[in-house]
């Protein structure tokens, strides 16, 4: 399967679970991928189960800093981007009266605002023919106790 041969990608929170599973079929089909993601402990285990199609950044999309290093790293070696996986979520399975402002404030800046940069800041590098895709929660229209 080639329908990415030569295509590159970045998936953001791609070092575990949807994001890991995205990058591994990304790969299958041909594709180089970036992995961004905090922890890099996970980041180096996945890239070593990845191969030599992965390259891991670490850094959070709530810190802008961080996307330009990451789009940097893009840049710097493969010039393009022509995927963009805004996958990276976080929440807080709590009780409506336990949240606190801190709460809101770190899932509002991964999960809103750091999905726009995500997008915004990949833009310069996509040409025509480019593909976005975002990763959503049912816990926005699920309820929990």
């Amino acid at each position: 399967m080639t329908r990415l041969n030569g295509k590159t990608a970045v998936i953001t929170g791609g070092a575990t679970g949807i994001g890991l599973a995205a990058a591994k079929r990304f790969i299958e089909e041909g594709a180089f991928v970036f992995i961004f993601g905090r922890r890099q402990e996970a980041l180096d285990a996945a890239v070593a189960d990845l191969g030599p199609n992965a390259r891991a950044v670490k850094g959070s999309v709530s810190d802008e800093a961080d996307l330009d290093r990451l789009y940097a790293a893009v840049k710097a070696e493969r010039k393009t981007l022509d995927i963009v996986f805004a996958n990276a979520g976080a929440g807080s399975p709590l009780p409506l009266g336990k949240f606190t402002a801190k709460h809101i404030d770190e899932t509002f800046d991964t999960n809103v605002k750091g999905t726009i940069f995500t997008v915004q800041k990949a833009l310069p590098l996509m040409g025509k023919g480019g593909s976005i895709i975002l990763t959503g929660s049912s816990a926005g229209t699920t309820g929990a106790p």
